[in-house]
């Protein structure tokens, strides 16, 4: 935002600003710029704008009142300079100045370059939308009635389970932390353990694919990552047998997701299979954004209907073609609007998360594993410390508890 831009708006909305100066004429010959605390809470008038623009050196943060305590014990210096509203309107008040300012009028101002240099990578129509939508895509949640705020779930029994990845994959560990919590032990398998014959899967009940950027994206999203199953003999034939037993169930999570989908895992019966394409916008997109999930017949989201739930999103290929009508394919959540970037990528019929026919395996382009906590999400509807975890972390108990 241009300084001069918001003086001018400020002398618009009150009148030609007076500056007035401190008693010991600092802001008259500049030493404004090294005031101290002494002149700070002494001084009469201050001329407002070389206030707000003075360039010091500081670190500005938000608190609970209980943070100036340990400031004092500790001796470090402070001031309180504003406190939290529940609206759009920034205050700034100074003895008898008084202006309020509009957040969303000036948020545009800010984006507008921001607009100009999308245009250049996400074309004229996909820029203007996500311009236009800055303020529409609101983030409303609703959680499962069953959700309570202490997290207790503990289990001796362990269920085995894999997390597969292969070079450049990330997030694993994060994911690997979620099943473990969820009553799962957890194996890290790497494609040279497929490849190799170290490891065939046969005692996995859960196996999990996760994000990343697998061989770089150079061959496209995941489409290395599948051919190493595909041209790899003890890969393949693991693979195909885990998904031929009738005990198992997998998740596919962003890169893991176009992994399931290139490999047409979730749809064997379909002569046209669905495909993953760029989103929309031609460009990676990463958004807090969230999802619904409505009646559903899946392991994993079962008991999750009706709910709406913040999660992250995070790629550049997350775009799923449905070729056939929305009745052929199991659609477990959607993200809550079909605007972007509400939607990041396009998809058809809005879908976030997708499931085999008997809802068993899961492919899904939102990373839950990066959403398991309230202190993960972008914006979280209580106070961060009031749950211990958040909804996502019962998808896995869901999971161990039909498997164990």
């Amino acid at each position: 935002l241009k300084k001069n831009q918001l003086i001018n708006d400020i002398n618009n909305k009150i009148g030609n600003v007076q500056f007035e100066y401190l008693s010991n004429n600092s802001i008259k010959n500049n030493s404004y710029k090294n005031f101290t605390d002494k002149t700070l809470q002494n001084f009469y008038w201050i001329g407002f704008i070389k206030l707000l623009f003075s360039e010091n050196h500081g670190i500005i943060f938000q608190a609970k009142n209980s943070i100036e305590g340990h400031l004092n014990q500790s001796n470090i210096k402070y001031h309180k300079i504003g406190s939290i509203t529940k609206n759009n309107q920034l205050n700034l008040v100074k003895n008898d100045f008084n202006l309020s300012l509009d957040i969303i009028e000036y948020r545009k101002k800010w984006f507008k370059k921001s607009y100009l240099l999308d245009k250049l990578q996400s074309g004229d129509n996909k820029a203007k939308e996500r311009y236009d939508n800055l303020n529409s895509n609101n983030l409303n949640f609703k959680f499962p009635s069953w959700f309570k705020s202490k997290f207790t779930f503990k289990t001796n029994q362990k269920v085995k389970a894999a997390i597969i990845r292969d070079k450049g994959s990330n997030s694993e560990r994060e994911m690997a932390y979620a099943m473990h919590i969820s009553g799962f032990d957890v194996r890290d398998v790497h494609m040279t353990d497929l490849i190799s014959g170290k490891e065939d899967l046969n005692d996995i009940k859960f196996l999990v694919a996760v994000g990343g950027f697998s061989n770089s994206d150079v061959l496209g999203s995941a489409k290395g990552w599948a051919g190493s199953f595909i041209y790899n003999e003890k890969a393949n034939s693991s693979l195909k047998k885990f998904y031929e037993r009738s005990d198992t169930l997998s998740l596919g999570v962003c890169n893991g997701c176009q992994l399931f989908i290139e490999l047409g895992l979730l749809h064997p019966e379909h002569e046209i299979k669905p495909k993953m394409k760029f989103n929309e916008s031609n460009k990676f997109e990463c958004i807090f954004t969230s999802v619904k999930i409505a009646s559903n017949n899946s392991i994993m989201f079962k008991d999750f209907e009706d709910t709406e739930l913040g999660i992250w999103s995070a790629h550049g290929e997350g775009r799923f073609s449905l070729p056939q009508k929305e009745k052929d394919y199991n659609i477990i959540g959607k993200y809550s609007s079909s605007e972007f970037p509400t939607n990041p990528n396009g998809s058809d019929y809005d879908t976030a998360i997708i499931a085999s026919k008997d809802g068993r395996h899961i492919a899904m382009m939102p990373h839950l594993e990066r959403s398991t906590f309230p202190w993960n999400w972008g914006y979280y509807p209580n106070p961060k410390n009031s749950d211990d975890i958040s909804p996502w972390i019962y998808a896995f108990i869901n999971a161990y508890n039909w498997l164990k």
